[in-house]
């Protein structure tokens, strides 16, 4: 559903001009495709120092203001997880094409609407799963379509994150605002569940199992980590963990996944780790994770390079994955070219399935699944 402008290209507005909104605009400015680009936050300055970096053609903090322009031909959801439904929702009643940053909603009920909406519009929704776009898996994912080690019996994941993206992440939820849903499988481990289920594309989990520990980062309202089994419609048993509870320090700047796969015929074994280009210096390292501001509360002298999920800067540009899902969707939008991206009825599957996670491990019971939006969060709240 794309709408093309009489010059031939595309009218793009960004709501969230926070780190992945500024990435998303400036690779925006560099595509020839996108011929008119508006910007939309709540947070002035952040919007001025974007708009002036972007030679932005339109700037508000009004996202009503910005969707009413008639340039606007797809639309990129870039503000903070809590705050994803109503700008969501505003923008699909334009049935223009939407890239939206997971989750679509931090609460199952309000993501079944969204997901809902979007369906009921008929709008080409795709959601942030970054991960997808390294070459490594896409590489994997032909494997396996390829049928190169038959057919899968068991996938175990493994995800490490630094401490600062929880960090960095609770500081900015008001002090009287909940937090029990920004955990670490909900925010950050259903990367690498997304990860699994794409690569098991075919299956569906019928019972999840899972366990928590929150010793760590109990004190500021979230969980160290979770680990868990699923077990598939065709008896495929698939396990992850992940925890976010590393150290400032540890040398991953943000993720590094493990991710194993056996088959009736072999094995695909994945180090995603980052640990194959290592910086040791007297000099501190960037935080990597930087998020309105945030810095690390001590030096980093180590450092994973690549461990960054977007990419990293070289020259003043961005290489990486990120680059590569953004532009990627510009070709989706501007010239229907298929691509790997997430759809919203995986965004609405993966928070679904994250928040089983949580419930189980909540619990101490395994929980069946599927299971309805209305009735997890029932659970959740101990209803």
């Amino acid at each position: 559903m794309t709408t093309l402008q009489a010059h031939g290209t595309v009218g793009l507005a960004v709501i969230g001009c926070g780190t992945v909104g500024r990435i998303r605009a400036k690779l925006a400015r560099e595509y020839p495709g996108i011929g008119w680009l508006g910007l939309c936050d709540v947070d002035e300055q952040t919007l001025k120092d974007l708009e002036a970096d972007t030679d932005a053609d339109f700037a508000t903090t009004n996202v009503a203001e910005l969707l009413a322009r008639p340039e606007v031909g797809a639309v990129i959801i870039a503000t903070d997880e809590r705050e994803h439904v109503d700008p969501i929702l505003r923008a699909v009643e334009l049935g223009v094409p939407l890239f939206i940053e997971k989750p679509l909603a931090t609460n199952p009920v309000e993501s079944a609407q969204v997901y809902a909406a979007i369906q009921g519009a008929q709008v080409d929704a795709v959601v942030g799963y970054t991960q997808r776009f390294r070459r490594r898996f896409q590489t994997v994912k032909q494997r396996l379509r390829d049928g190169q080690i038959g057919d899968v019996t068991t996938v175990v994941t493994r995800a490490f994150m630094n401490r600062m993206v929880p960090e960095a992440t609770l500081r900015k939820v008001p002090a009287d605002a909940p937090r029990s849903a920004l955990t670490p499988m909900v925010i950050s481990g259903t990367h690498s569940l997304d990860m699994s289920m794409w690569l098991l594309e075919g299956r569906k989990p019928v019972e999840v199992y899972a366990r928590s520990t929150d010793r760590t980062l109990g004190p500021i309202g979230t969980k160290d980590g979770t680990s868990g089994i699923f077990t598939m419609d065709d008896g495929v048993v698939f396990s992850m963990n992940i925890n976010w509870a590393l150290p400032t320090q540890w040398p991953g700047a943000v993720y590094g996944l493990e991710v194993g796969i056996v088959g009736t015929r072999g094995v695909i074994d994945i180090e995603d780790t980052h640990r194959d280009v290592i910086l040791a210096s007297e000099i501190g390292q960037p935080a990597g994770y930087n998020s309105r501001g945030f810095e690390p509360p001590a030096a980093r002298h180590v450092d994973f390079v690549g461990s960054y999920p977007p990419g990293d800067i070289s020259d003043g540009l961005l290489w990486g994955p990120m680059r590569e899902e953004t532009t990627t969707w510009f070709a989706r939008v501007c010239r229907g070219v298929p691509t790997p991206h997430a759809t919203a009825a995986d965004g609405h599957a993966n928070l679904i399935h994250t928040m089983a996670m949580d419930l189980s491990a909540k619990t101490g019971k395994p929980v069946p699944l599927p299971i309805s939006a209305d009735e997890l969060l029932d659970e959740l709240k101990g209803n």
